[in-house]
């Protein structure tokens, strides 16, 4: 599988240049599928803050493990949202090494906020939004803070930081822990946790005299697995899904009873078996940053980043693909025992990451300085990044139906109940580097105008080998000759433009421009095909409106996104005849137009609400291929997994001591194939809670997950691309992935 309540949150929403939209979750082989304001008595004046802290990135319906994804319109990866840690990227790729394996929100972290479009453009030359964050360095006075957290479903994290003075001449420390033991909401067969994870920290730092500065020394350990899930469901008219008598959506578990999966090697041809829990499906890091600041005698300041991070990753994945009626002559028996079974299968693809090496050696350098009217920016930004023989080596197994379901020995299986090993094995190795120099530039022009605007130029180099053998069943690599060598250098562009105008002191006008470049990573060479490396480019405007009270802060614009060249494989399924499938590679484009309002109303004292609505239209554009003899063209349709209406509603209250709060998401209904003829009815996500300040150290707090207990699901429907009626489907079981179901998550927090 491939891989928090600001004033002008609505003016940092919007400056981004964003609509924001549903998530997906897409992978290969058809699996894969603010403006912060400074306001005087003359009105809003400057443009400064690189944030958007109103965006609650933390509450994630989906799970405990990571920030939700902040989509922009376009399918999101499995990696979802990109993650930062003192500037630079937690992980260079998230596969295989997914961020969550080393970066977890944490009291080990000084700072974590909502990073701009337009920020990640300049400084990264990438195109999203990021969460940003900051490692807690050294402090010059003792300080201790911790959270421990449980939930009803025994979910138990620990997050512990003491930091402090180790001599009078600067010199300070820092050390933290943090464990988390999650169960989800769900009961494995063969493990109580779906997700542990535990991340150790330590380091120095001092600071230098006269206020000029301080470099940090900091080190970090990860270790974590993580176990992912799918819901069943019999799906409906108007895309309804039906719970089953035995099985709860989000309650029970759909990972085959005992973990246990069988592969062959794609390098040595040797068959083994690999579990989803444990030590075959985890991943381990050491990190070393140094970092730190410097303020020049000219009055530049100096700021720095660098890492070194080294990390063995494995990882173990099974994903549903299809679900067949197998009567008692059928030939399938469990796997356990030997008995006869008639009824729902479920077809499983397999897939095990051995230990594979990856070494990621990263540098940001800048300087920064105010200069008049102007807060200038210049950096340098290196990345260089080495994965040693990423395999994905893949079975497929056929499974009972239901919770904690039985593997399954079938016709066309071994005795162990597996099939057509490596069909669709992956294999690259290589390095990729990554050079850049940026500049930003924050321009308050006059009283009135103000303009932000940055240009990121990068070299992008790959080198590293693949291969075009094709991987037909029972394939493994035994000649040296089926190797084939990659060295490819890429020039690309990004940066953006962002302009506002106060017509009189409450209301104003604002245009951006964005703009970002990339090209295709090792990770496109997986398979047996040399893909397409033409340039990816994703331009981006938008125009809008802005109103800015006391009581009041709303803006309101619309935005044009495209982006070209997107590459997907899918395994089709001819419509015709069920019994044949083709692996198909689309290049494809995607443009989606968008319209955004968003304020932030005080109507009251200690009342605040928070709402945003958007309205937007994304679709496939060049979508053309050939399968099964024909020709197929799904331009403008709309694209999967993506709503074209959201709203998020975030009221809260506090009084005293109490601050009560909600956040509720609606997601209009999402598409499930290419045709558009199957999708998903809306959803809403809904989140409550209430937190109490015991004292000026100690503050206790609940949250009610999914209270509306909606069980909503979302993703595709495998198998279907090519389908135009969706009555057959009305009655079937499907599976997909889901929101949490209703869960109690309760905290206390110290800071000393």
């Amino acid at each position: 599988m491939r891989k928090s309540t600001l004033k002008l949150s609505a003016l940092g929403l919007m400056l981004s240049f964003t609509t924001v939209f549903g998530q997906e979750k897409t992978d290969t082989l058809a699996v894969k599928n603010a403006l912060n304001a400074v306001k005087t008595q003359e009105g809003v004046k400057t443009v400064t803050s690189k944030e958007d802290n109103n965006r609650n990135v933390m509450l994630n319906a989906a799970n405990n493990t990571s920030p939700r994804d902040v989509n922009i319109g376009l399918p999101s990866t499995v990696g979802g949202i990109t993650i930062l840690e003192n500037d630079l990227p937690a992980v260079y790729f998230f596969w295989p090494e997914l961020p969550n394996k080393t970066w977890r929100q944490s009291v080990g972290l000084e700072k974590t906020g909502l990073l701009k479009m337009d920020q990640l453009a300049n400084t990264m030359g990438d195109l999203g939004f990021a969460v940003n964050s900051y490692s807690q360095t050294g402090t010059k006075d003792l300080k201790v803070k911790g959270k421990f957290t449980t939930s009803t479903f025994g979910w138990l994290q620990g997050d512990a930081n003491v930091s402090g003075p180790i001599s009078k001449n600067g010199w300070t420390y820092t050390v933290g822990a943090f464990a988390n033991y999650d169960p989800s909401t769900f009961k494995l067969g063969f493990a109580r946790n779906a997700d542990e994870t535990k991340i150790f920290r330590a380091g120095v730092s001092k600071y230098f005299s006269d206020d000029k500065g301080k470099i940090s020394i900091l080190y970090k350990y990860s270790d974590s697995y993580n176990v992912g899930n799918y819901a069943v469901f019999q799906y409906g008219e108007n895309g309804k899904v039906t719970e089953l008598d035995n099985f709860k959506i989000g309650r029970d578990s759909y990972v085959v009873n005992d973990g246990n999966m069988k592969f062959k090697d794609i390098l040595s041809g040797q068959t083994y078996f690999a579990n989803l829990a444990g030590n075959d499906n985890r991943s381990s890091a050491h990190n070393i940053d140094i970092l730190g600041n410097y303020l020049l005698n000219n009055g530049w300041n100096f700021k720095f980043s660098t890492r070194a991070h080294f990390s063995k990753v494995k990882m173990a994945n099974s994903i549903p693909l299809s679900i067949f009626n197998a009567d008692s002559s059928a030939g399938y028996t469990l796997a356990s025992n030997g008995q006869a079974y008639s009824g729902p299968v479920g077809t499983q693809l397999a897939m095990h990451t051995p230990e594979t090496p990856i070494t990621n050696i990263a540098g940001r350098f800048s300087l920064n300085k105010q200069i008049g009217n102007h807060n200038a920016t210049v950096g340098v930004l290196e990345q260089f990044y080495n994965i040693d023989k990423f395999t994905s080596n893949r079975s497929f197994f056929f499974q009972t139906v239901g919770a904690q379901p039985q593997r399954l020995i079938g016709p066309n299986t071994d005795s162990d109940g597996f099939y057509n090993y490596n069909a669709g094995g992956e294999y690259h190795s290589g390095t990729e580097n990554k050079l850049s120099v940026y500049a930003t530039d924050e321009w308050r022009v006059s009283e009135d105008l103000n303009l932000s605007y940055g240009l990121h130029l990068k070299n992008h180099i790959l080198d590293g080998e693949f291969s075009m053998t094709p991987r037909t069943v029972g394939f493994n690599f035994t000649d040296p000759g089926q190797f084939n060598q990659i060295n490819k250098s890429f020039y690309q562009i990004g940066g953006s433009l962002n302009a506002t105008y106060n017509i009189n002191k409450n209301f104003g006008v604002i245009a951006n421009l964005l703009y970002t470049e990339e090209n295709r990573r090792l990770e496109s060479y997986s398979q047996a095909f040399d893909p397409n490396t033409k340039k990816i480019k994703s331009p981006l405007g938008a125009f809008g409106i802005f109103w800015n009270t006391d009581y009041i802060q709303l803006i309101s614009q619309a935005t044009y996104l495209k982006k070209n060249n997107n590459l997907n494989r899918y395994n089709l399924v001819n419509p015709a005849n069920t019994t044949q499938s083709q692996n198909v590679t689309v290049y494809y484009d995607i443009e989606t137009i968008g319209w955004t309002t968003d304020f932030v109303v005080k109507p009251f004292k200690g009342f605040n609400l928070h709402y945003l609505i958007t309205l937007q239209n994304p679709v496939y554009k060049k979508f053309n291929f050939d399968a099964f003899g024909t020709a197929y063209n799904y331009s403008d349709n709309n694209v999967l997994g993506v709503a074209k209406t959201l709203m998020e509603i975030d009221p809260s209250y506090t009084t005293g001591k109490l601050r009560f709060w909600a956040s509720f998401r609606y997601f209009s209904k999402q598409y499930a194939n290419l045709t558009n003829a199957l999708y998903f009815a809306p959803r809403w996500e809904t989140f409550g809670g209430v937190n109490y300040t015991v004292n000026k150290n100690i503050n206790v707090g609940a949250t009610v997950i999914n209270f509306l207990n909606q069980r909503g699901a979302s993703g595709t429907i495998n198998g279907a691309e090519l389908i135009t009626d969706a009555s057959p489907y009305y009655g079937k079981l499907l599976t997909g992935t889901y929101i949490m179901p209703l869960t109690g998550q309760f905290s206390v927090s110290f800071n000393f």
